[in-house]
């Protein structure tokens, strides 16, 4: 049994918490749950801090996180020089590099509180390696995270040959969901062509569909209503991803509302990726520059679950990141113009409840009966939460310690020197 004791909710209730089992036997409000109840190495005091389900990552690339710099850097930002570079770097993929540097990954997001993650893994390089240690690494780190495998087409599926048998091994090896990208397909109608297929390998194979889908600034590029209609067509929506939607951005608001209106009538869920999209969007533009990322604020009027990714941890798309869910959603606060006060409920939605809608989990949530996978951060309340991207103090697994962090104390001098002057110590939270 796990207790934590004096922690704070996202709409601001101090609880105690107990988990048996792997899952929440009681919330109770604070002070209310004998100390004694649990054992003494697993009570946690939070102290005030706040309290949630632990965090998911359902748009990330494993395969090619941690290469940024090899064998160069992408010095243009654009979505195509990334493309380039890493075509060059998984010529020479090994299994045991790509473990190694998912292992890490892995590792950095379960510090930072996320327990589920979904990555694509590229199914255009020809011998599969990265798929195939991406499926054995998903046993492996499953003390950590649950995770998802997306077959996802890189380079397109009809631009050679053999990508679309390569797409149907992947398949067939195990991965968990059907990928396409129909806006880097040679044509309209290829690109068109790559979402039924992948739409009819998802009936086939029984899988959810994540598709990479109009990533760029050409407003005619315009596949998510197809896959929209596909979605309204054989009635899956609720197992469809549409992932990026930045087009979307420079739609005429006519044609936008159109779209929009299909996702909603579909029941399919949109990822956004604010590290990627800030950066590889409106790289052809002089001034002013487009800001490139989906609208958010419409998808969210409209009832269409919008979730929240990273898309990249230092690789040739996006050479920062350290695998952190609230850097994702501090950018996105910025060129999203979500900055209101009201604006941190929707943020602390997309970051909990719409990211577990997209992965998929049943049992998620703040309840009783929930799983028993909580993250305490070093904050008071979810503003100033985001506000400083606040350390993971203790992360739970299925009602088990996976990372804890002690968080430094800063010091100030004043009038002086560290041995004449005052000094006291300081947080960074009003």
């Amino acid at each position: 049994m796990w207790l934590i004791t004096d922690a704070t909710t996202l709409e601001g209730s101090a609880v105690d918490i107990a988990i048996e089992d792997g899952t929440i036997s009681r919330i109770e409000n604070a002070g209310s749950i004998d100390s004694s109840a649990a054992p003494e190495d697993r009570r946690y005091d939070a102290n005030g801090r706040l309290v949630t389900p632990t965090l998911i990552e359902p748009h990330i690339h494993l395969d090619a996180t941690l290469t940024a710099g090899e064998p160069s850097w992408n010095e243009s930002g654009t979505l195509a020089e990334g493309i380039g570079i890493w075509g060059d770097r998984k010529e020479t993929l090994e299994a045991a590099d790509v473990k190694d540097r998912a292992e890490r990954a892995i590792e950095w997001m379960a510090a930072n509180g996320i327990t589920r993650v979904r990555t694509h893994a590229d199914t255009t390089e020809e011998s599969l390696t990265g798929v195939r240690a991406l499926l054995e690494l998903r046993e492996d780190v499953s003390d950590l995270v649950d995770l998802q495998v997306v077959a996802f087409p890189q380079d397109g599926i009809f631009t050679d040959d053999s990508h679309e048998d390569l797409l149907r091994e992947s398949l067939e090896m195990g991965a968990d969901l059907v990928g396409a990208i129909p806006h880097n397909e040679h044509t309209r109608e290829d690109g068109v062509a790559s979402v039924e297929l992948a739409m009819d390998l998802a009936e086939r194979y029984d899988r959810p569909v994540d598709m990479h889908i109009d990533e760029t600034d050409d407003p005619g590029s315009r596949f998510t209503e197809v896959l929209a209609s596909e979605s309204i067509k054989r009635g899956v929506g609720d197992r469809v991803t549409a992932s990026h939607t930045t087009a979307m951005h420079s739609y005429s608001n006519a044609y936008a509302a159109k779209v929009i209106s299909l996702l909603a009538e579909s029941g399919a869920s949109v990822i956004t990726n604010p590290p990627d999209n800030a950066v590889l969007q409106g790289r052809y533009d002089d001034y002013p520059r487009r800001r490139g990322h989906t609208r958010i604020d419409e998808l969210h009027e409209a009832g269409v679950t919008v979730g929240l990714g990273h898309d990249s941890v230092m690789d040739p798309w996006y050479h920062y990141g350290c695998g952190d869910q609230l850097d994702a959603a501090f950018i996105l606060l910025h060129y999203a113009h979500m900055s209101g006060r009201n604006d941190v409920g929707p943020l602390w939605e997309m970051l909990t409840t719409a990211n577990a809608e997209v992965f998929g989990v049943d049992d998620y949530g703040l309840s009783v009966g929930a799983d028993g996978s909580l993250v305490v951060y070093d904050a008071p309340d979810s503003f100033n939460a985001l506000r400083t991207r606040a350390p993971r103090t203790l992360v739970l697994k299925d009602g088990r310690e996976i990372a804890r962090t002690e968080p430094a104390k800063t010091r100030v001098v004043r009038d002086g020197d560290s041995e004449n002057g005052t000094e006291h110590d300081i947080d960074f939270h009003r």
